[in-house]
């Protein structure tokens, strides 16, 4: 079985009823924040028609209502640390929506706390709007002894647009990231950037005739006598250092003491090839936001570069071990976590997320869903499907169209001039994209009329291919009336029914839509850029029942 799991679902119950006590080594989540505004999926892709590619994949407005109420009640009612946050928050906020989010982050932290081992850590990626609120939940849940760091994250260096020219604001270009720990026993590896040039023209002015640079430190021991360090001569000056008499003379043999001038205290060598960097601290500002011209950018809204969570995971666990992200959005921590020889579980409550995330794996790794990696909570039977359609018909819209590597379109009710998801193509060298249209109908009243009116919008929007996604299996009409239709003929040679119709039944068994394509040619989504698999094995994950 596969050791890395992609779950779609609700992280709280997924946390709950899938991942044991104390099996994961780090979490990073970065989860939606109540900031009243809509984020829109950006599917890029390779054409150029971005703005036809906006899909609201959720609204991120956190509400005071029955739901969050009930889970205040819940927490309030568990006792404990937790329990007081939640009800001194409500004394503040009062049934706000800023109540509302606290209320829901609130038993999912103490989720993600039990499901920390001893030495495990955590990073909580937040807007400053609610950081504040969040480092208090967290003291509650963890413990403030358990408080490691507040990392500022600069995202950008530059003002965007006429931001300062007569704002009365400072400008926000900055991420917080709260650093917890399960216990003092936390894994931690100092990361290192490279030395600046200027200041290696500043400390390492030094060279010797081989060119090898390097600076002079001193050996005074710091604190003198009081800390225990040695006093004794050298080179005619007596202080108290920072080495043993032992060990200083074998510096002094390998030619690393240097006195400047007679009667000056003696300093040491120090070599640039044996430095490791300049220490990271808790001001990030040597990693920029996402650009959109970055090859790495799969147009994701919310997406954070994956040097960012490269540092994050090489940092807080070692090769192995387990990370895990219960808002996993377009999977750069998995991404991370895959490319350092880390396992990994991702959770996310869409579909649309979900096939990004598929993509990013085959496109970055060549990992394929069911063999290098398990996907739970996806239908895996027409019950399932029908059970997904009934309770909820967009995310069986966007499972379904994902089986077939298709980019839904903007969802607006009633507006969606019969079109569903779009998959492009290239099968000309130089030529046009060529695109295939989809309806999805999850109902179980099919007709004629569904596969005549695709055709009708195939010929409006000049694409060369119509697919129709059914739940039951078509009448035959509407097989004669696909028929009909005829073929598109490549310049590849082949040809291919214009319309199709295809049942989910088919989907399951790995049918798909027929249409010329090849590897590196379709243009449906951003492709992510090609990363070394992780060479080292991967542990068993134990999860629960």
């Amino acid at each position: 079985m596969p050791d890395n799991v992609l779950y779609y679902g609700d992280n709280l119950d997924i946390l709950r009823r899938h991942v044991a006590d104390e099996s994961v080594d780090l979490v990073y989540l970065d989860p939606p924040f109540n900031s009243n505004a809509t984020y829109n999926v950006l599917f890029a892709e390779q054409h150029g028609e971005r703005a036809a590619s906006q899909i609201r994949a959720f609204e991120d407005t956190w509400t005071w209502d029955y739901t969050a109420e009930w889970s205040y009640r819940q927490t309030v009612e568990a006792g404990g640390q937790v329990s007081k946050a939640l009800q001194a928050f409500h004394t503040l906020l009062g049934p706000s929506n800023m109540l509302a989010y606290l209320a829901m982050m609130a038993p999912r932290l103490v989720e993600l706390r039990r499901v920390l081992k001893l030495t495990g850590s955590i990073y909580l990626h937040c807007d400053p709007t609610a950081s504040h609120y969040l480092k208090l939940l967290m003291d509650a849940v963890f413990g403030p002894e358990n408080y490691v760091n507040e990392i500022t994250w600069k995202r950008a260096h530059t003002v965007k647009g006429n931001f300062g020219q007569g704002s009365k604001m400072w400008s926000r270009n900055t991420d917080t990231l709260l650093f917890y720990r399960k216990t003092d026993a936390n894994v931690f590896h100092q990361q290192f950037n490279e030395y600046s040039e200027e200041y290696l023209r500043k400390f390492y002015r030094f060279q010797e005739s081989d060119g090898r640079r390097y600076r002079l430190i001193s050996m005074i021991g710091p604190g003198g006598s009081a800390k225990g360090n040695p006093q004794y001569e050298v080179m005619g000056v007596t202080r108290y250092w920072r080495y043993s008499r032992e060990n200083m003379q074998q510096l002094i043999e390998d030619g690393l003491v240097v006195q400047t001038k007679p009667g000056t205290v003696p300093v040491r060598k120090q070599y640039l090839d044996q430095g490791r960097g300049v220490a990271v601290q808790s001001l990030w500002d040597d990693i920029p936001a996402l650009g959109p011209q970055q090859t790495e950018r799969l147009g994701y809204p919310t997406q954070k570069p994956l040097a960012l969570l490269e540092r994050i995971v090489s940092a807080s666990s070692d090769e192995g071990d387990v990370v895990l992200d219960p808002f996993c959005g377009c999977g750069t921590a998995t991404a991370a976590a895959q490319k350092l020889g880390r396992h990994w579980v991702g959770i996310d409550v869409t579909h649309l997320a979900i096939t990004l995330i598929k993509a990013r794996l085959r496109d970055a790794f060549n990992l394929e869903a069911g063999k290098d990696y398990t996907v739970l909570g996806e239908p895996v039977s027409v019950p399932d499907a029908e059970a997904l359609a009934a309770t909820d018909p967009w995310q069986f819209q966007w499972w379904s169209l994902g089986l077939v590597g298709a980019r839904p379109v903007e969802q607006k009710k009633g507006a969606d001039k019969g079109i569903d998801g779009r998959l492009y193509f290239h099968d000309e060298p130089g030529a046009e994209t060529k695109q295939v249209i989809l309806s999805v109908k999850a109902g179980h009243n099919l007709g004629v009329g569904m596969v005549r009116d695709l055709g009708h919008v195939v010929q409006r929007e000049g694409a060369v291919i119509g697919v129709l996604i059914t739940m039951r299996e078509p009448t035959g009409p509407m097989k004669t009336e696909a028929v009909s239709a005829g073929f598109y003929d490549s310049p590849w040679g082949g040809s291919y029914p214009r319309l199709q119709i295809l049942t989910v039944a088919q989907l399951l068994a790995g049918e798909g839509i027929k249409y010329p394509h090849v590897e590196g040619m379709d243009a449906t989504f951003k492709r992510a850029p090609k990363a070394a698999k992780a060479e080292a094995p991967h542990p068993e994950l134990p999860l629960g029942d």
